[in-house]
């Protein structure tokens, strides 16, 4: 079986770890361009390079698989360290880098397409979409509101409703712009307009929560 992705592991990267990437690769890709229902293990494990005793040795089954592929995604973009807030560290500059990766990262192709399939999916396959939810925006959510903790304990802030602020901040960066664009009335934001809109959600998020 030829390997398509499955790169050199090189030294200090051990060979399981490639591999994973590799198949995670793979089924980011199928999931997007065959659908859900379309993408098997085999044609994963085909796609990667691997056998299918590989993908299952690290990946149990292809819902765990789609829960991860969907988590490594939102981690490509928005990685966990991205949340934390270094001692003096203004709260708005960090906002304005989580803004502007989120941003990214719902105008990418791959967001777009995962989110319409996931409308496709929604009333066929309730537990894949509580699965996609809490991989990918749960997670998000759940960053959000330690960060928020963090920054009304240090004043920056002043915020009574941890997830309430959470969901607004993310809404606020969505916003109308977003919505177009999944039903394919806009093309995505991109240069000065996107950042010009990430600076303004996080302007207005800022003076909503501002300590008195």
């Amino acid at each position: 079986m030829p390997n398509k992705l499955l790169p050199p592991s090189g030294p200090g990267r051990p060979k399981d770890l490639v591999k994973r990437q590799a198949i995670l690769d793979a089924a980011k890709s199928l999931f997007l361009s065959q659908g859900y229902d379309g993408s098997s293990m085999d044609a994963i494990a085909a796609e990667a390079g691997v056998s299918k005793l590989t993908v299952y040795s690290h990946f149990t089954d292809k819902e765990t698989l789609f829960s991860a592929a969907v988590k490594a995604k939102c981690e490509e973009q928005l990685p966990e360290l991205l949340f934390e807030l270094a001692p003096g560290m203004p709260i708005e500059t960090l906002l304005l880098n989580i803004g502007r990766g989120f941003n990214t990262l719902i105008n990418s192709r791959e967001s777009v397409e995962l989110h319409r399939m996931m409308v496709t999916l929604a009333t066929q396959n309730p537990k894949l979409s509580q699965m996609f939810y809490e991989a990918g925006p749960q997670r998000l959510l759940n960053e959000m509101e330690r960060l928020l903790h963090k920054a009304d304990q240090a004043g920056q802030l002043r915020i009574a409703d941890l997830p309430s602020a959470a969901d607004q901040f993310f809404c606020l960066i969505k916003g109308g712009a977003n919505f177009r664009l999944l039903i394919g009335c806009a093309d995505p934001q991109q240069g000065e307009a996107a950042e010009q809109h990430v600076q303004d959600a996080v302007s207005v998020f800022v003076r909503a929560y501002r300590p008195d």
